[in-house]
């Protein structure tokens, strides 16, 4: 019989009951009693997938040849200035990850905006301050070389078209910010720069007052305007009748620098919250039905170990709902499927245990060698199927992540969750349980208790 039954169960109902908080409650806040300043704050809004919650799904690739070799640090790069950009926009729960060599696949949970993430996405954020002279780039069409320090022409214009350099990138700005001019009609984008641009900045605008100082935005003129006063102190403004939309997913592309392969969009997919809310009941319904055929089974078949096994199953339930919302796991259908599926997991672990108490029974053993010798027999074969699931999960979540299918990833992540916890459960609650039950019950008749 189990040692220290008392502190077992202490440490089972102390879970449950921080777990059963968890699931019931969308935030936890713990506050100073003698300030009342929150001390603590957590938000445990369950977080729905794209499936359940409706929102966008978007295909980016590299808007290169085919024949052009893209490394895998700029791709990632890549992904994480997307990230960046999005979060900035206000878009929470994004899931971005880059799918092969040259995709990467963006999930936006929720979105309704959906044309102001695109566009901030997929634009290269390419910033350039380009030495125009007298030429007005409103006038007429002009070529600007690869940025150099040194402003040496790298490219041959074709007749009639000029021919500017870049004095400076974006990738010299500190700060970048967004306010109102003095009037308060119109938005611009005010920027600090970094030593090295504040020492560029200034040596050009002293030597070149009277001349156009053209700013583009991936090699689109944002303004043009005429350097006026030498600009000293590191910090400028850039206007260009901006609305408020505009001027800040300009800044955003700006704060988090040009992304190092322009990407376009190859598939978009926009799914209604009718249909996700349409995917969350079924999921829960079949759920429902599924679990009480499982529940019936056990009782029937198992009696009083069925019983104990349901309990069991109950509060693996708890738990791991409880770490998905503690922890901030989304919810999919694939998830939920691999929620499920761990449940069986979970059963096949006690039917193993039962099983085994069952033979020893029929053998002649009492009841508490019985009990004893089922765990004990039984541990390798749970040990070994669970171990191969695990590793199976590690499996496909490599997959799902270098191939960017998150229907794969999804229900990997819930299924090695649900396997480590249902370990747990089996092994500890269920044997806890069951010596609760036997202490309490005391039974004597074993084939109407068992099911022998």
């Amino acid at each position: 019989m189990i040692r220290n039954l008392t502190n077992r169960i202490i440490l089972v109902v102390v879970i449950l009951a921080f777990s059963l908080w968890v699931d019931f409650s969308t935030q936890v806040k713990i506050l100073n009693p003698m300030t009342d300043e929150t001390l603590f704050s957590q938000d445990l809004t369950p977080r729905l997938g794209l499936d359940l919650r409706g929102g966008l799904q978007v295909l980016l690739e590299a808007d290169l040849p085919e024949t052009a070799k893209i490394d895998t640090a700029s791709m990632e790069i890549a992904r994480d200035i997307v990230q960046q950009r999005t979060d900035a926009l206000g878009v929470n729960e994004n899931v971005i990850q880059v799918a092969g060599e040259r995709r990467i696949v963006g999930e936006f949970p929720g979105l309704e905006d959906t044309e102001a993430v695109l566009a901030t996405i997929q634009q290269t954020g390419l910033l350039e301050f380009v030495d125009t002279g007298d030429f007005n780039p409103q006038e007429g069409s002009f070529l600007v070389t690869d940025y150099s320090p040194t402003g040496d022409a790298s490219a041959t214009p074709a007749d009639g078209v000029n021919v500017f350099h870049t004095i400076m990138t974006g990738a010299e700005l500190e700060s970048v910010n967004v306010s109102q001019d003095r009037l308060g009609n119109n938005y611009i984008i005010n920027f600090v720069l970094k030593s090295n641009g504040s020492k560029i900045f200034a040596d050009h605008t002293s030597a070149n007052r009277g001349k156009f100082l053209t700013i583009l935005l991936d090699k689109r003129v944002i303004s043009a305007p005429v350097i006026n006063d030498a600009i000293t102190g590191g910090s400028g403004s850039i206007s260009g009748r901006f609305t408020y939309e505009s001027a800040n997913a300009f800044a955003i592309q700006l704060r988090y620098g040009s992304l190092p392969v322009p990407l376009k969009v190859v598939e978009t997919r926009i799914i209604g919250p009718t249909l996700g809310a349409d995917s969350l009941n079924k999921s829960l319904v079949a759920g429902l039905i599924g679990m009480a055929i499982v529940v019936l089974f056990m009782i029937i078949y198992y009696r009083l170990p069925g019983i104990v096994a349901v309990f069991s199953i109950m509060i693996y339930a708890a738990i791991t709902f409880a770490i998905f919302k503690w922890f901030h796991f989304t919810l999919t259908l694939p998830g939920i499927a691999g929620f499920l599926l761990s449940t069986g997991t979970a059963l096949d672990s006690n039917i193993l245990i039962f099983e085994r108490m069952k033979e020893e029974l029929r053998s002649g053993r009492t009841l508490i060698q019985a009990m004893d010798l089922g765990w004990t027999r039984a541990w390798s074969s749970i040990r070994d199927s669970n171990l191969a699931a695990i590793i199976t999960s590690v499996i496909l979540f490599w997959f799902g992540s270098s191939f960017g299918a998150t229907i794969v990833k999804g229900f990997s992540l819930t299924l090695a969750l649900g396997v480590l916890i249902s370990l747990f459960t089996a092994i500890y609650v269920t044997r806890t349980l069951l010596a609760l039950f036997l202490r309490t019950f005391k039974p004597q008749n074993y084939e109407r208790w068992f099911g022998i």
